[in-house]
């Protein structure tokens, strides 16, 4: 009997290896991955060049904390920076570490103001992380429920309701920030319009407030550009981002530009293993692979094959809501839950996710060729009709 704490109700598989978009379980048998570990995996499995990365350095040094210079997370930040527009970056292991940042940073923000009480606007829907900081601004009872006392300090909003933000605007003086998914992952693959992302950023600018981007799930090239944020000509003070930057091995970046730089000093936040040489080189790999093998193009490419292909196979068939998506971040939202689809999926050999009950997460990793692509349509398209056939 295993002593692992039962926090997650895993199905009963376990993969020995990978290789590209291919895992392969004790028995061998394959699997497609369309979930990349929940958008982790952005090389697939097994990349020769991660895996030379990582190897090299873990030859080297694994470790040293951040009471020292750390060369590697020096030249991250820099091609951070470089890719976002963004000034400063705070490393860190996890995207709720990057979020609980980002909220203590607007808090240190709304004291540096003057406000005794800062307040955060926060979305419904909305997934920020399991910390008792971001699990107060995420939007889902189910996950907050048993934990309270919640963090004070958040009010929420419906996605995409820019009436919404400027009526707390009106009536509560203590707003310093607004927090928000481009794409919101768990919430159901929903999407702020480049529209709204404008008008939020002048909303934000008119009042001083900070604009903090939540990009752990879509950042890092998955929807087609490095960010989400960019696709909408908008620049964020705050973005975090974490999942598939080091392609499986755990990193998080919190960043920060206009009126956010500069706020933090030396014991105002930090992290022992925050930054460590061996997630800074999987992160280097990571984004040089992305941009040499021209991975966001790929995405978009593929992520349009991908939908274009589920929408002719389920033509017509009743209790299809909705195929939507940007890049590699898709969606299928039935009129009806659908977990159950995630082990049946699984006997035929293809690994995907249900979230918010009803839509069928598809997070494939970058690589994904067109094959690929038509093979998940092919394996995924009879289930679904299935399941509503029933």
């Amino acid at each position: 009997m295993s002593h692992l704490m039962n926090t997650y109700a895993r199905l009963a598989v376990a993969f020995s290896h990978g290789e590209g978009v291919w895992l392969f379980d004790e028995d061998g048998k394959r699997y497609l991955d369309a979930l990349s570990g929940i958008a982790v995996s952005t090389l697939g499995h097994n990349h020769p060049r991660l895996v030379r990365a990582i190897a090299e350095q873990a030859g080297c040094v694994l470790h040293t904390s951040n009471l020292y210079r750390i060369p590697l997370q020096e030249e991250l930040s820099d091609r951070l920076a470089a890719l976002s527009g963004m000034d400063e970056v705070f490393f860190c292991n996890s995207g709720c570490e990057a979020n609980e940042a980002a909220i203590k940073l607007a808090r240190f923000y709304g004291h540096r103001k003057g406000v005794d009480q800062p307040t955060i606007i926060v979305m419904e829907n909305a997934f920020h992380g399991r910390t008792m900081a971001t699990l107060s601004a995420t939007g889902n009872r189910k996950t907050q429920a048993g934990f309270e006392p919640l963090v004070s300090g958040f009010v929420r909003v419906p996605y995409k309701d820019i009436g919404a933000i400027r009526k707390v605007a009106e009536h509560n003086g203590n707003v310093v920030a607004v927090m928000l998914e481009m794409v919101q992952g768990e919430g159901g693959i929903n999407i702020a319009d480049d529209e709204f992302q404008r008008e939020l950023r002048s909303v934000c600018d008119e009042r001083g407030w900070l604009l903090i981007c939540d990009e752990v799930q879509c950042g890092i090239g998955r929807t087609g550009g490095w960010f989400a944020f960019q696709q909408a000509g908008v620049m964020p003070d705050v973005v975090t981002v974490a999942k598939g930057l080091g392609s499986g091995v755990p990193i998080g970046a919190c960043l920060v530009a206009g009126r956010a730089t500069g706020l933090f000093g030396p014991g105002n936040h930090g992290s022992t293993f925050g930054g460590n040489p061996l997630a800074c080189a999987a992160g280097l790999e990571t984004l040089s692979t992305i941009e040499d093998d021209h991975l966001m193009m790929n995405a978009v490419k593929m992520g349009e094959v991908i939908k274009s292909g589920l929408r002719e196979a389920l033509d017509g068939v009743s209790g299809v809501v909705d195929i939507r998506g940007r890049g590699l971040m898709i969606g299928v939202e039935l009129d009806r839950p659908c977990g159950e689809l995630v082990a049946r999926a699984l006997d035929a050999g293809l690994l995907i996710n249900v979230t918010a009950e009803r839509v069928i997460r598809l997070l494939p990793p970058l690589i994904f060729s067109e094959q690929d692509a038509h093979a998940l349509v092919h394996l995924l398209a009879p289930l679904v009709r299935k399941h509503l056939e029933q």
